[in-house]
């Protein structure tokens, strides 16, 4: 079983994101360990890009704060590798091809498997052109995560079938950001998946109250929150770590209650 698998293998997961080096490095660091002890099942680390489109202003302002502040790819991975020597939480790269392009996509994901990602997710990446990393995922052990959109049902299933790690269901279409109210029919996204793949299946955008985690949850496999916890970064600065371990308690606890 791969170590994303496992994540999901004692009940619904809870899957934090947080945009790397805002507010700092340093903090980005504590942030993750106080997130695995939360109880954190997955943790997605986002590496900034100066145009990350399928963000909404909250993480886009995070990744402007931390490229201003100096936290590149290559920083971020020697965070990586300390953080996996001190934790085995499975940890996700969220970032965007040109990044993976720039860096050169054999060393981004060759490097990011030696220091012990266990993924790899890529929003822009439509999912006809992922050939173009997901067989060099393959041969270094890094799971490709696929998107999937309430939006094309027969394009979700090609997806689905041909999925690694984990399905990433959007809950909504736009950009990622809190929402008031999810009113995708979450259920049948996660239905037509597994009936191509017995693989699990986590809903994201657009998640930010204990509510809302628990409800997607029982529809799913678990839940992902990025948006909630990168404004508590923003608004707590260094002092973010408590505050944000905070909410990790009470969204793991919500989303267990889905079970």
């Amino acid at each position: 079983m791969s170590n994303i698998k496992a994540a999901f293998a004692n009940g619904k997961a809870f899957i934090p994101f947080v945009t790397c080096g805002d507010p700092s490095l340093e903090t980005t660091e504590r942030l993750v360990y106080a997130m695995a002890e939360a109880g954190a099942d997955l943790i997605e680390l986002g590496i900034p890009f100066s145009d990350p489109t399928a963000e909404g202003p909250v993480i886009q302002a995070a990744n402007v704060r931390a490229l201003a502040r100096g936290a590149t790819t290559d920083k971020i991975f020697d965070m990586a590798r300390r953080i996996r020597q001190k934790i085995e939480t499975p940890m996700v790269f969220m970032t965007y091809a040109n990044v993976v392009f720039s860096y050169g996509a054999e060393r981004f994901i060759r490097t990011a498997a030696e220091i012990g990602m266990d993924g790899l997710i890529l929003p822009d990446l439509p999912f006809e052109e992922k050939e173009e990393f997901s067989p060099l995922c393959k041969r270094y052990g890094l799971d490709l995560v696929s998107l999937i959109a309430p939006t094309s049902r027969e394009r979700a299933r090609r997806i689905a079938r041909e999925a690694d790690g984990f399905v990433y269901c959007v809950s909504s279409l736009g950009v990622t950001g809190e929402r008031a109210a999810i009113t995708t029919d979450i259920g049948a996204m996660v239905r037509l998946v597994k009936e191509e793949k017995d693989i699990p299946c986590a809903v994201g955008f657009g998640i930010s109250t204990p509510a809302q985690a628990k409800k997607m949850a029982a529809q799913s496999d678990g839940a992902i929150v990025g948006s909630a916890i990168v404004k508590l970064c923003a608004r707590y600065g260094a002092d973010c770590v408590e505050p944000v371990a905070r909410y990790v308690r009470e969204m793991k606890a919500a989303v267990r209650e889905a079970n």
